[in-house]
């Protein structure tokens, strides 16, 4: 079962965050990193930042790999992923932006895509700590309801709900939102060594119980994450207003050993 930490704020699930992966990077200069976008790491990135430049942490090794990248969108529109985790993570935390890798969304080389970014991250030796939300609808990354929880990165057309969830980044205009993206997929997100899941919420309440305590299904993609062996979900108190063993995860989270770390 996943290790569920049940915070009071989105700045206390930052810390938690930061405090993993500072410590994580002090052990391995070269670590790699899953980066994902959308509000909900807002705070994990802000808390890592402060965190990186109070202890002079040195992140000039460090290397990043994206969640996903719509289809067709110029990569310097600005929000373009490739665009978003530049301004949100690799300016603020100060990595090396020739480091950080984010999938091609170019339309001419999306039948290939996928495949060269898996190798990519293969041949960087995998992902260490990789960093989710999830959807109301129980998404990760861009995988929608239905998708293969052995999917490698591909291409997923985006459902209507998630389109209208990201207009509020396209000015409120669902016409600007693509239909399309490029994103790793559950099979991927799997084989990183490390997941923390952030929700926070009464929105991903439904969610956060399904992905915990429902039947693993494609239905809801995040419930893969109880088959893996190092899963994390931060969530703050309405997110996990509907967890039946809430009150268990906080009591195991109490008692929790000092040697044993996030």
């Amino acid at each position: 079962m996943a290790e569920v930490l049940i915070v009071k704020t989105q700045e206390e699930a930052g810390a938690i965050y930061a405090q993993a992966v500072g410590e994580a990077i002090k052990a391995n200069p070269k670590l790699v990193l899953g980066l994902a976008t959308g509000s909900t790491p807002h705070a994990a990135y802000q808390a890592l930042a402060k965190k990186v430049k109070d202890e002079g942490i040195d992140v000039s090794q460090v290397r990043g790999f994206a969640l996903d990248e719509y289809a067709g969108l110029d990569p310097e529109h600005p929000e373009s992923y490739h665009s978003v985790i530049r301004r949100e993570v690799v300016e603020p935390v100060g990595l090396n932006p020739e480091l950080i890798n984010v999938p091609n969304g170019a339309l001419e080389t999306l039948p290939h895509a996928g495949a060269d970014y898996d190798a990519a991250i293969e041949a960087a030796g995998g992902v260490d700590i990789q960093i989710l939300g999830i959807g109301t609808d129980g998404h990760i990354g861009f995988n929608e309801p239905g998708s293969s929880l052995a999917s490698p990165t591909r291409m997923k057309t985006l459902t209507e709900q998630t389109r209208i969830d990201n207009a509020r980044f396209f000015d409120g205009d669902l016409s600007q939102v693509p239909t399309h993206c490029i994103t790793q997929g559950v099979g991927t997100i799997m084989k990183a060594r490390h997941l923390i899941l952030l929700a926070f919420g009464e929105g991903k309440a439904d969610a956060v119980a399904a992905s915990v305590e429902g039947p693993v299904t494609s239905i809801c993609p995040a419930s893969a994450l109880q088959m893996h062996p190092h899963a994390t979900f931060i969530v703050d108190e309405a997110a996990a207003s509907k967890l039946q063993y809430a009150q268990y995860y906080a009591w195991v989270a109490q008692n929790k050993p000092e040697w044993q770390k996030l």
